[in-house]
């Protein structure tokens, strides 16, 4: 759970947990031109794919390659174990 708490703890890959949200299956160059577009962020690819491999090592983004292209996907469940931690049983 600790890696979960280190992929969210860094406000690029909340970008780009955002953005897979708004449109989901997105190739690096795709995830790189909407988060210059949309957030402002200056961030080179290499940077971008790092912490995409951050956010895969905690479970929160699959992966599917085609081809030459390899798209990413977001994936949520991993955030039901915060939730189930601190919900409220009634």
């Amino acid at each position: 759970m600790a890696d979960l708490y280190a992929a969210l703890a860094d406000a690029t890959r909340r970008a780009i947990l955002d953005e897979l949200t708004d449109r989901d299956g997105q190739t690096l160059f795709e995830l790189c031109a909407r988060l210059t577009m949309k957030h402002g962020l200056g961030s080179t690819r290499q940077a971008i794919s790092q912490h995409l491999d951050v956010l895969q090592q905690a479970g929160l983004v699959k992966t599917k390659r085609e081809g030459r292209y390899k798209f990413h996907y977001l994936d949520t469940s991993p955030l039901t174990e915060i939730v189930n931690r601190w919900s409220i049983k009634t």
